[in-house]
């Protein structure tokens, strides 16, 4: 980082000066310098200064990767307000939950989207400017358009405690919540990035996105590309025939996987005949992956791996595995603490465990969020007086002090890398007709790690079978979240405070398998 370079609003303007002609991004053809960037991010600050949004409030975005998400995003973060990315893969009633909540009065929606933002709008009970990015149409002004009769804005002064991004997190009570990163968790971010092996990307270096950009990963190996100096190429939908392609013809240096992408990869026809020579690092995280499918990636693509244990909450750090620690008896391992940061397990009363001993991961330092919006006492609930951030996960720490994730103390999903709560689909299933109670829980999968399963509890009468859960649930939350499978049982085990026994229902699927999450 230099000297120049202390928030991410910095990043145009000091690239620009250095290395203005420079390709910063590159999307579907369409690419973009440090000094066009630069230029565009000023425009978007003068777009959201004449629609009159203030410092601290909220703009919203829906849609594919796009480079104007940046464009958008710096303006914003120089004008000292929040952009808030909403999951493309939701349902119409979660996105419209999410864009009320935020409180948004812009949307900035990509063509694929317009229908569905359209929607959303006509179920809220306020006006909502739609704004259309890369294409016209009815109901929507045009970005571009908008952008360029714009006049630049100067900077507004960012400050440390600003809220720059609001990336929404599903809850254990089926509401998704409001993560707030501001200035001072990316200027940490900024600070130590270089400090982890296999993350230190150069100015020459080409980095593939292939995350969307509602999720952390999306967004913190773009900002780290661009940090860098380096060229960032956007891929708005991951395929491998996609990515063997970007890897050989941009000669990517550096790209984010979840281990389902990385599977999909070894399988994928080509693979045996890529030239896959450029890559510097493949980093990984998000969910569980199999430690064959490690080895044969690491054999396959030739380079550092590079496993990173985090949450939303975190900005995404907590722990990493580096390249040189990818040995066999560590592969188990989710790696040591961020330098910097502090990763401690709790016991049941809160005191820190002893070597081997299980108990809940916790995370401290500078990355970890400035809190739920507007949720004190969720944020109480994850946070300690003390600046400790409770994960969820149980683990256990080694004499050597690497961190090993036993399981999860709470029961959120990770399937292909997108986190599901189980009380979020368990309320969209019971509505359904034959249904008498039901539980959800994660099985292993070959693909995506994790699937969602149903337990059902058929009512005296119902005569419901799998595919119309499943149906049900897809009409009601996205279809990622919904059951993928279901299964009938006479009753659901439960403990004396009658809250299901989860483990117990987990035990037969997961029997002998180990779970390495990261």
């Amino acid at each position: 980082m230099t000297a120049e370079l202390n928030l991410l609003s910095d990043i145009p303007a000091v690239h620009a000066a250095a290395r203005g002609d420079h390709v910063a991004l590159e999307c579907e053809g369409r690419s973009l310098t440090y000094a066009e960037l630069d230029r565009r991010a000023g425009q978007a600050a003068g777009l959201l200064a004449q629609a009159g949004v203030e410092p601290g409030e909220r703009i919203a975005w829906l849609g594919r990767s796009h480079e104007a998400f940046f464009e958008i995003f710096f303006g914003a973060a120089q004008s000292r307000i929040c952009m808030a990315p909403i999951n493309s893969r939701l349902a119409i009633p979660e996105i419209a939950f999410i864009l009320d909540d935020s409180s948004a009065d812009l949307f900035f929606v990509t063509p694929s989207f317009f229908e569905a933002a359209r929607a959303v709008v006509a179920r809220l009970e306020r006006p909502i400017r739609l704004i259309g990015v890369g294409a016209d149409a009815e109901g929507f002004e045009r970005y571009e358009t908008l952008r360029d009769a714009a006049p630049p804005a100067p900077s507004a002064d960012p400050q440390l405690s600003d809220d720059v991004l609001q990336l929404y997190t599903s809850g254990t009570t089926g509401l998704p919540k409001g993560v707030r990163l501001n200035n001072a968790n990316y200027r940490a971010f900024l600070e130590l990035r270089t400090k982890v092996e296999g993350f230190d990307y150069g100015a020459d270096d080409t980095v593939l996105v292939v995350m969307p950009l509602f999720h952390v990963a999306g967004t913190n190996i773009s900002f780290s590309g661009l940090a860098s100096g380096g060229r960032v190429i956007l891929l708005p939908e991951f395929s491998p025939a996609a990515v063997l392609e970007q890897v050989e013809q941009a000669r990517v240096a550096h790209v984010f996987l979840v281990p389902a992408m990385i599977n999909m990869l070894l399988q994928a026809p080509g693979i045996e005949g890529a030239d896959l020579s450029s890559l510097k690092s493949v980093a990984y995280g998000a969910s569980p992956i199999g430690e064959a499918v490690l080895a044969a990636a690491t054999a396959r693509f030739g380079c550092g791996f590079i496993q990173f244990y985090g949450m939303t909450e975190s900005s995404g750090a907590g722990t990493f595995l580096t390249p040189t620690d990818h040995r066999p008896e560590l592969l188990r391992s989710c790696g040591k603490a961020w330098p910097n940061m502090a990763v401690r397990i709790l016991d049941d009363d809160g005191a820190e465990a002893g070597v081997g001993e299980i108990g809940e991961i916790a995370i401290q330092g500078g990355m970890v969020m400035a809190g739920y919006w507007n949720r004190p006492e969720a944020t109480a609930d994850a946070v300690t007086p003390e600046g400790w951030l409770k994960t969820g996960d149980a683990g256990y720490r080694d004499a050597a002090g690497y961190i090993f994730v036993h399981d999860r103390v709470k029961d959120m999903i990770v399937s292909g890398g997108e986190n599901v709560y189980p009380a979020e689909v368990e309320n969209a299933i019971l509505g359904c007709p034959g249904v008498a109670d039901a539980a959800v829980i994660g099985v292993p999968d070959e693909r995506w790690g994790e699937a969602v399963k149903a337990i059902v509890v058929r009512a005296a009468d119902g005569d419901c079978d799998p595919a119309v859960v499943i149906a049900w649930a897809r009409e009601r939350i996205a279809a990622f979240k919904a059951p993928k499978s279901v299964d009938f049982i006479d009753i659901l085990p439960r403990n004396a405070s009658g809250k299901v026994l989860r483990r117990e229902l987990r035990k037969p699927y997961w029997e002998g398998l180990g779970r390495n999450v990261g």
